[in-house]
């Protein structure tokens, strides 16, 4: 019953990943009936990614991380094993625009994006650097991390904002590549990939959903442009989950909170169990 979570090591916040996954995986090995080996380790290259069950990709640069997944040829075997294999992958701020198949904001040829995840992020959605903010949020999905009594208004998981991204609007899920968006003005889209047969009648790659939002923060955009892009339902989105694939726009690595992170490794026992299952 071993399980082995990798976490890409190119560039960002990825030894924080990596601490923050030992706790989680104390805190489920301490409830866990069925005991399991966890291990967490860096990926740099296609052999370490393909020895794991499970991926995160870290907040950064993600031109950077981009840039050098690109060099390091590990750009291909990331889009497999998001959207071919469709193993579980988590994508936090930078994360989260590599996994989406559509970014705007970026110059045509400036960026490769991995995908997964139908959905147009807006890059730096809330400014530079120094507007970096934190805020409590309130998120349902922990109930399951936390018990049936836990309550959000009460234990709401403080996220930290750096350069953000946002969800500015849910992609339709169709076959190939988004091409409504590749007409788009400075927006760049993820190549298209087949999943793999095999994988196919074990998930089902239905609509985006919503799990996390930021109120009130859209209306406080001041840009009128980029007010008229954003999504009237979708404007706030900072947490999204399609099938194998999670993004969160904040980063839950530099909080020193691991709810998240247990969270998501129950949904990595459960999907591994399920490929697993004879």
């Amino acid at each position: 019953m071993d399980i082995t979570v990798g976490v890409l090591a190119l560039q960002g916040a990825f030894k924080e990943h990596i601490q923050l996954l030992r706790e989680a995986g104390q805190i489920l090995a301490s409830k866990d009936i069925v005991k399991r080996k966890w291990t967490f380790k860096e990926v740099r290259t296609e052999q370490e990614l393909t020895s794991c069950d499970a991926l995160i990709i870290p907040g950064g640069e993600s031109t950077a991380i981009s840039l050098v997944a690109q060099r390091s040829n590990m750009l291909e075997p990331l889009r497999d094993f998001v959207k071919v294999t469709r193993k579980p992958t988590w994508g936090t701020c930078a994360g989260l625009i590599l996994l989406a198949e559509a970014a705007n904001q970026t110059k045509k040829g400036g960026q490769e994006l991995i995908g997964g995840l139908d959905v147009r992020v807006n890059r730096n959605h809330f400014g530079r650097q120094v507007e970096s903010f934190q805020a409590d949020l309130e998120l349902p999905f922990l109930y399951q991390a936390d018990g049936e009594d836990f309550d959000t208004s009460r234990n709401p998981f403080r996220a930290i904002f750096i350069r953000a991204p946002i969800v500015e609007k849910l992609l339709p899920h169709v076959p190939g590549i988004q091409q409504d968006e590749a007409n788009m003005d400075e927006t760049v889209i993820a190549p298209s990939r087949a999943i793999d047969e095999a994988v196919a009648k074990d998930i089902k790659l239905a609509d985006v959903e919503i799990m996390g939002r930021l109120p009130g923060r859209t209306a406080a955009v001041k840009d009128d442009a980029t007010k008229e892009k954003l999504d009237a339902e979708a404007g706030d989105i900072i947490a999204v989950r399609q099938a194998n694939v999670f993004g969160t726009s904040f980063h839950p690595e530099l909080t020193g909170d691991p709810r998240i992170h247990v969270w998501w490794l129950e949904q990595v026992v459960e999907a591994v169990d399920r490929r697993r299952k004879p």
